[in-house]
């Protein structure tokens, strides 16, 4: 659990309701369904129809790594390229093979079962980097969904406020309703802005770094697997491993 981002969250709500308290205003007049409603669904609605079904179950999906990131033990995958690396170089390439049932990335599977094949190690290393620059295309337009719900939510939220002034002015001969509608308006602001800045851009940006993190890691295996492939030494590899760190 990454406890700093649930922190920061928790932060951002108080910062916002100590804010509101300090100024004596009442806490219940933030809670409004129907700004909530228009905001939420209205950016979803709209995420959905740029991003397409297959993007946006992806990039909601993804939601749980803002929390719970992907933890890469570094240490041991270097422990384990090196007894790779041994085996390659003491049995040959073909050794290799007993250590496919073992690896459970699909990635790296790959990798190592084009060096079991005898792929020479340049066209090894051009399939992986045409894998490794899908992968990155796929991640990136999930995590956008994030990035184009902070763009819509405050735009959203203007027409939120919109929709609660037209409210008002339809029910000027009633002046018990008028309160509500103004709620709605200026509430439906906060919602577009505050989702957006505190909630849905910041889950973008950590996103990307976490993808970022994962491109890197392929990356490293791809130049160690080519190292492997061409005969390098275990020096040479090491090299490559602690470029990446």
């Amino acid at each position: 659990m990454d406890w700093a981002s649930v922190a920061g969250l928790v932060l951002a709500l108080v910062g916002i309701i100590a804010g509101r308290a300090l100024e004596g205003g009442a806490i219940g007049a933030l809670m409004q369904p129907a700004a909530f409603a228009i905001v939420v669904i209205g950016t979803c609605g709209a995420v959905l129809l740029q991003s397409g079904k297959a993007n946006f179950v992806r990039g909601v999906k993804m939601l749980r790594w803002v929390f719970s990131p992907p933890v890469e033990d570094l240490p041991a995958l270097t422990a384990e390229i090196n007894r790779w690396s041994a085996a390659a170089r003491r049995e040959g390439l073909l050794s290799l093979e007993r250590h496919l049932l073992a690896v459970s990335d699909p990635f790296v599977n790959k990798a190592m079962r084009l060096v079991v094949d005898g792929i020479d190690p340049n066209r090894i290393r051009e399939i992986l980097d045409r894998d490794i620059s899908s992968f990155e295309r796929h991640e990136r337009q999930a995590v956008k969904i994030w990035e184009a719900a902070g763009g819509y939510a405050p735009t959203i939220g203007i027409l939120g406020a919109v929709l609660g002034l037209i409210h008002v002015m339809e029910n000027l001969s009633d002046p018990g309703k008028l309160g509500s509608g103004i709620a709605v308006a200026f509430v439906a602001t906060i919602y577009g802005v505050g989702l957006a800045n505190l909630v849905f851009l910041p889950i973008a940006n950590k996103l990307k770094a976490i993808v970022a993190g994962q491109v890197a890691r392929q990356e490293m295996m791809a130049d160690v697997f080519f190292s492997i492939a061409a005969g390098d030494n275990a020096r040479i590899i090491q090299e490559r491993i602690s470029a990446y760190r």
